[in-house]
């Protein structure tokens, strides 16, 4: 299902960053002094009152500089204006309104979303300084005045926030499965969606990047509804200092986030590449289901065992996503097509399975008997209890003796034991690990 995003923009070094870090309740953004120091958007998900909403952290907006840099970073901006529900236009308390916040003003009324105007490194709040009311003038709301260094006034922009956010309609997205079709630019995406969809929705060209909007399509297959989204290609990591990162997409992270399974779509001629890694991590770490389809292969010279060959490097790249099933299909050539929607099928119907709670802790039980649990100065880890708290990913909370004696190697056994058992294909699976006598959050 859907979350709500909200996107913080404003010029270099305002304090989008601390912002953002103080409302994720941890340190995700890089915070320097220096202007244009977060090249790259972050985005993350939080909650508040109950409501869950997702976030996005972008570069500063230089509008009128024609530095790379800045141009790249004024574009990711836009992306994230575009793909949210609510922009957090920031501006220095400090410095008073620039003709550089004018500009971004007037990008963010054409946006038609909402704005929030916060006027940040505000110490004082009672204490407003002249200029500060000069941001009246940007005509998109009254400005707040804020300290996010200071966590000054955030509970209330929280609130106004949520206040803000599209009031859901219930129930119907819930029916719908939203197949989020990712890679690299130029790698099939749009080709494929409308070889699915018997027509020409998304534009298809040579042209590494020709999507640059997220293009939501929903169809019907077998009685049961989906949505296709596309997305722009998400471009190579470029590094100008060590600042620098990486420029991606926007839509194609927020895609992700909202999707129930992915389609990871992979370059038979290329093989896995690091981009392809990043974009397989994103989709792993955000707990959605993940088909891997390598397209073009075609273009493949085969010999008596290319396909097999051809698998295991892929899971050898992408030894975090073993659960994934790996398709080999050609657009082109309409090769293995079918298989497509099918498997999608079969993995959103893995992301909502439940396992009852009497099954799970005998198959635990039997998995610790077969394999003593790790110990730890001469204390050994005892699993009590085990139950299924949550679907869409799968998530097992395990009540444990002392939860720092569950080594990484024997969660993986764990892990590997319920899916001898009972599948999952396509869906990462989630553990939680909680002390006897603790509380549930």
């Amino acid at each position: 299902m859907s979350k709500p995003v909200v996107a913080i923009v404003g010029r270099p070094n305002v304090g989008k960053s601390t912002f953002f870090n103080a409302l994720m309740g941890k340190r995700i953004a890089i915070v320097e002094d220096t202007p244009g120091i977060t090249r790259d958007r972050i985005y993350g998900e939080t909650s508040w009152n109950g409501v869950d909403f997702a976030m996005i952290d972008t570069g500063g907006i230089e509008p009128d500089s024609e530095d790379i840099i800045l141009s790249q970073m004024r574009e990711q901006a836009q992306t994230a204006m575009d793909t949210a529900n609510v922009i957090v236009f920031m501006v220095d308390g400090k410095a008073g309104a620039t003709a550089a916040d004018i500009e971004v003003a007037e990008m963010l009324r054409r946006t038609g979303k909402e704005v929030i105007l916060l006027v940040n490194k505000i110490d004082a709040p009672k204490k407003l300084p002249d200029h500060f009311y000069d941001f009246y003038e940007l005509g998109i709301g009254e400005p707040i005045p804020i300290s996010s260094a200071n966590m000054l006034n955030l509970g209330d922009v929280l609130d106004l926030i949520v206040e803000k956010f599209p009031k859901s309609s219930g129930g119907e997205d819930e029916e719908t499965t939203a197949v989020a079709v990712i890679g690299k630019p130029n790698v099939g995406k749009s080709s494929l969606i409308n070889t699915l969809l018997n027509e020409d929705r998304v534009i298809v060209s040579d042209i590494a990047g020709t999507t640059r909007d997220s293009i939501d399509t929903p169809f019907r297959w077998h009685g049961s509804d989906y949505t296709l989204i596309d997305t722009a290609g998400i471009r190579r990591q470029s590094r100008i200092n060590e600042y620098v990162e990486k420029y991606s997409v926007i839509r194609a992270i927020a895609a992700i986030e909202r999707s129930d399974v992915c389609l990871l779509m992979i370059d038979a001629t290329e093989g896995v590449t690091e981009q392809d890694k990043k974009i397989a991590g994103i989709a792993h770490e955000a707990g959605k289901g993940v088909i891997i389809v390598v397209n073009k292969w075609d273009l493949i010279e085969k010999e008596t065992n290319t396909m097999s060959l051809f698998r295991r490097k892929i899971q050898s790249e992408l030894t975090f996503m073993s659960y994934a099933p790996i398709l080999f299909i050609s657009v082109i050539e309409k090769q293995r097509l079918n298989s497509v929607m099918q498997t999608v099928e079969m993995v959103a119907q893995k992301r909502a399975m439940r396992i009852p709670t009497g099954q799970l802790n005998s198959l635990i039980v039997e998995a610790t008997m077969m394999k003593q649990p790790p110990s730890d100065k001469g204390k050994r880890l005892k699993i009590y209890y085990v139950t299924q708290v949550g679907i869409k990913p799968p998530l097992f909370s395990f009540q444990v003796n002392n939860r720092e004696l569950m080594h990484f190697s024997y969660s993986r056994y764990i892990e590997n034991r319920i899916r001898e058992n009972y599948g999952f294909e396509g869906t990462s699976i989630k553990f939680v690990f909680r002390d006897k006598g603790d509380k549930e959050e």
